[in-house]
């Protein structure tokens, strides 16, 4: 399980500190606070040092493979013309110093780049294990109707889009599981096809459908993109991606859902949390926080919020609480307040 996360200098944050739950975690704040860009820097390291290790030739980590590929990762998640972009939005030179902990201290990483840096990080940790599971980034579009395409696009042919979105596919695209654990599979995606009206399939020319009973096969592209979203986190249950432990990163969950969908959407964080995975969510929507909100006095799981607070051009302060209650700075609580002022004063006019 990850534990903190240390930054200086990534980006908008000048400083960081972030101690997560094992369960739980939220992240929130308005547009343009950084959410993503905490769930990428922690996500990049986890996922390379998962490929590292599926790597035939690589035994042990080392700095000569870590110094390029934690490099390389970031660069192809987050995108910037050259890393030494990633560190600070400031003028002048600066050092950005990245420090990853883990439950498990053999997979503790700590590096460091300037803003003059191209290629290579400097390794200040070295780890001495690789990561074992996989860890998984939902962003915030679906990617089951693009499926077919996208990945043969991005083996082929230079093409700039983040990789985690190709990470994506590639444990999408995995077999369902079969054996001791299809009951458990079938007992978490239950809700889910319920509310998608059917199972997640795909054939064998490599396109996604909806299987609703009585009437087949419904194209992906065809089906409600909210529902396609569910269809993932369904598709990822069922070929085992988020079963046991690891990781999901995931960004806006609730974008292009309605207020009944947030709602599963909200359970099922609190059902894959109870199931050993450690949840990491950004969101903006005072909706899906007030859901996990109550739904936290229903649910056992250790849980922690983090509210980001900007001030001019940077994130100027990270609040964090063991309940979404103990958060002083809540940008969408504020709003949320003034339109209903707004509204009485309208009323009383």
């Amino acid at each position: 399980m990850l534990k903190r996360l240390a930054l200086d200098n990534l980006t908008l944050f000048p400083h960081a500190r972030l101690d997560f739950a094992p369960g739980l975690n939220v992240f929130v704040g308005e547009n343009g606070t950084g959410k993503s860009h905490l769930l990428k820097a922690a996500y990049s390291v986890i996922a390379n040092a998962h490929e590292q290790a599926n790597e035939p030739s690589v035994a042990d980590p080392t700095k000569v493979l870590l110094q390029k590929g934690i490099a390389d990762k970031l660069i192809k998640v987050f995108r910037p013309e050259s890393l030494g972009r990633l560190a600070s939005r400031r003028q002048g030179a600066h050092t950005c110093k990245v420090s990853v902990s883990f439950e498990q201290a053999a997979l503790d990483t700590a590096f460091s780049f300037s803003t003059r840096s191209q290629t290579e990080v400097k390794i200040d940790r070295l780890p001495s294990a690789w990561q074992e599971k996989a860890p998984v980034f939902l962003p915030t579009r679906e990617l089951l109707s693009q499926y077919h395409w996208l990945l043969p696009l991005y083996e082929s042919r230079h093409v700039d889009i983040e990789e985690h979105h190709i990470d994506l596919c590639k444990l999408l695209g995995a077999p369902a599981i079969k054996g001791a654990r299809e009951k458990a599979v079938a007992e978490l995606v239950a809700p889910l096809e319920e509310a998608m009206g059917g199972k997640v399939v795909l054939d064998k020319n490599g396109r996604f459908y909806l299987r609703i009973p009585g009437q087949g096969n419904l194209e992906m592209p065809l089906v409600a993109e909210g529902l396609r979203k569910l269809a993932m986190l369904a598709r990822l249950i069922t070929t085992g991606s988020l079963l046991d432990k690891g990781y999901l990163f995931w960004d806006e969950p609730e974008a292009n859902l309605n207020p009944k969908l947030i709602k599963l959407v909200a359970r099922a964080a609190f059902t894959l949390s109870q199931q050993g995975i450690q949840v990491l969510i950004a969101t903006h929507s005072y909706f899906l926080l007030k859901e996990l909100d109550l739904l936290s006095r229903q649910y056992t799981v250790p849980q922690r919020y983090f509210a980001l607070v900007r001030g001019e051009g940077m994130v100027e302060q990270v609040e964090s609480a063991d309940s979404l209650s103990g958060l002083e700075h809540l940008v969408t609580l504020d709003e949320e307040l003034a339109q209903y002022d707004r509204e009485m004063e309208l009323a009383n006019a």
